[in-house]
């Protein structure tokens, strides 16, 4: 099952949270900055450690003080700040998914991957994210798609639409 809301990841009670990260692990901005605010510096503490990452690829940590079993991070550009293209929000997304198999999360919440300070514009990445969950839904029992925005939160809402249309 797929669902689209609109709200915090850092709030939500599932399995796991991803994190569009970086190769570094560092947690400087945008909803990697909102998850170790929210969760604690041990989460960027032991994504560091387990640094480098590169895109493609995701680890899974502890999640801190959130809601949540484990944070898993994903990263969708090599250095912070890093303006993206639409096949690294593809290659984090499936990444993310893989990771959170291999470590028994079942209800996954994915934010807008690259849609912050990777530049990606919402309607691609919501395109991208969810061709590539659709070849894992019946995998994982619930992925949770959280938009902390209207433009996110249509677009997701849209292409889910469309897709489970078809």
């Amino acid at each position: 099952m797929i669902s689209v809301i609109l709200g915090d990841i850092a709030k939500i009670e599932c399995d796991a949270i991803v994190n569009p990260a970086n190769s570094h692990g560092t947690m400087g901005g945008g909803v990697a900055l909102a998850i170790k605010r929210a969760g604690g510096q041990i989460i960027e503490d032991e994504s560091v450690a387990l640094a480098p990452t590169p895109v493609g690829f995701a680890v899974a940590t502890t999640a801190g003080k959130l809601p949540c079993g484990m944070v898993i991070h994903a990263p969708t550009m090599t250095e912070p700040v890093e303006r993206i293209g639409i096949d690294n929000v593809v290659a984090a997304t499936r990444a993310a998914l893989e990771c959170a198999l291999d470590n028994g999360a079942m209800t996954v919440a994915f934010p807008g991957m690259g849609t912050g300070v990777g530049r990606v514009a919402p309607s691609d990445a919501a395109e991208a994210m969810i061709c590539e969950i659709l070849k894992f839904e019946k995998l994982v029992e619930r992925i949770l798609l959280v938009a902390r925005d209207e433009e996110l939160y249509e677009a997701f809402r849209d292409c889910l639409e469309r897709h489970l249309k078809t």
